[in-house]
């Protein structure tokens, strides 16, 4: 079982987004995944019908738990979607209380890891969706994943964001003691405009080793694919969106060497 983390200290980037898109994507291989919400806002948990501020099972109940020296079954907590091959362990607006309950407790930062530890005969990959803030819950996502995913919009604002979710994630390999594969993502890009095209060039010129080759382009199929509470590649399969994470989600899997099977032909987005 693969962990991959979607993170970004700036919100408005695409994180639940390119969360949902590559998931679906999966789930459509047959590629049995697994979505954490671990965002207090909810988004993903939202996207799929369920309510943030009302739920009684989530993640949360696992680090409520935790923080009282108790394991738990994560299991009875994941609810199925509509979508085949395709679960979700979903967020409460409790967890915005998390970090002053119990983030300073020994052992909070590897409550997801070793949750996920009891899943992973069960998920080929889990994509975990991050809140937009250094916490408990972003060095949780940080310890238990593979790979980080790094959405970063096409706009200047957004290089802020980025540089300090770099320097947070200097700090947790630091304390992690190991190596960690990240990929920053441009979203959002619109050929058209100044600011995409320059805010790409200085990302390209900056990050060369970590940014991925080519951009998610702007799409509305992705916020009609949202409305209905469907992951993208099931709205729209050949939506020019869609056609991008298929490239991504293809040098992903490459990057990890887990493409030992056929593979769906690498579609160029631009």
């Amino acid at each position: 079982m693969k962990v991959w983390a979607v993170a970004n200290q700036k919100g408005g980037v695409g994180k639940t987004t390119t969360t949902v898109s590559l998931a679906g994507l999966l789930a459509s291989w047959s590629r049995p995944t697994l979505l954490v919400d671990l965002d207090p806002h909810g988004s993903l948990t939202s996207y799929f019908g369920f309510d943030p501020d009302t739920i009684q099972h989530s993640i949360f109940t696992v680090f409520s738990r935790a923080s009282k020296g108790k394991e738990s079954d994560p299991l009875p907590l994941v609810r199925p979607t509509e979508t085949e091959y395709l679960d979700l362990l979903p967020s409460s607006t409790a967890l915005a209380t998390l970090e002053r309950q119990a983030g300073m407790r020994d052992g909070m930062g590897l409550v997801l890891a070793r949750t996920l530890k009891r899943l992973e005969k069960r998920y080929d990959h889990v994509l975990v969706d991050c809140p937009p803030m250094l916490g408990v819950l972003m060095v949780n996502a940080l310890a238990a994943c593979d790979q980080l995913i790094v959405p970063v919009q096409t706009e200047f604002l957004a290089m802020k964001g980025l540089e300090r979710m770099l320097h947070t994630l200097q700090m947790i390999l630091r304390a992690r003691g190991s190596s960690l594969r990240c990929t920053i993502l441009p979203t959002l890009y619109d050929q058209r405009t100044r600011a995409s095209v320059d805010t790409l060039r200085q990302l390209r010129e900056s990050y060369p080793d970590k940014i991925w080759s080519s951009v998610i382009p702007v799409d509305t199929q992705f916020r009609e694919a949202s409305k209905l509470g469907l992951p993208p590649p099931v709205h729209s399969p050949n939506g020019r969106g869609v056609r991008a994470y298929t490239e991504l989600l293809h040098d992903l899997l490459q990057d990890e060497q887990t493409a030992n099977q056929e593979l769906p032909k690498k579609v160029s987005a631009q």
